[in-house]
């Protein structure tokens, strides 16, 4: 939209600062887009192209392949639907370091599940929005003007 590269890598870095800051979104399969699941995703402030799922092999997600995250931020001011790629995480080290008591607490059969598997999403294109317009903007919401041009300002689609 009408976002400079910088205001762009602004808003992507306050993307993934909201996204850490609460991980919880919806996962769909592109193959299935009725069977959007709530997930925490993890993630690695190391990695910006990529984060993990932790399911069953006998849950849809598993069946992998195109995939897109819907996000909203805690304080809903900020949005974003990720595409990406599905596959299955085989590292035993990436394993390891996503693990959490909060992820045992979901698969009580440990690590060594059978019926554990690790997804990583390799992620392409993002749109991204910002909804915190500021206090004018939103006063002139609150009197009926249009803040569609400032709205659109605050969007960006762009590589991630």
């Amino acid at each position: 939209m009408n976002y400079e590269q910088g205001d762009a890598d602004e808003l992507k870095t306050k993307f993934w600062k909201a996204f850490a800051d609460s991980p919880f979104c919806f996962l769909e399969r592109k193959a299935q887009p009725d069977g959007a699941v709530v997930m925490t995703a993890q993630l690695d402030k190391d990695a910006d192209s990529e984060i993990w799922f932790f399911t069953t092999k006998d849950n849809h997600l598993a069946q992998m392949g195109p995939a897109i995250v819907t996000y909203a931020g805690k304080d809903n001011q900020i949005f974003a639907r990720v595409e990406g790629t599905l596959t299955e995480e085989t590292s035993r080290e990436r394993l390891d370091k996503q693990w959490s008591k909060i992820v045992e607490a979901w698969f009580p059969g440990g690590k060594d599940d059978p019926n554990l598997i690790m997804l990583r999403m390799d992620l392409a294109e993002a749109e991204i929005w910002n909804s915190d317009l500021g206090l004018i903007n939103n006063a002139k919401m609150l009197l009926g003007k249009d803040v569609r041009e400032e709205a659109a300002e605050n969007h960006v689609e762009t590589a991630i």
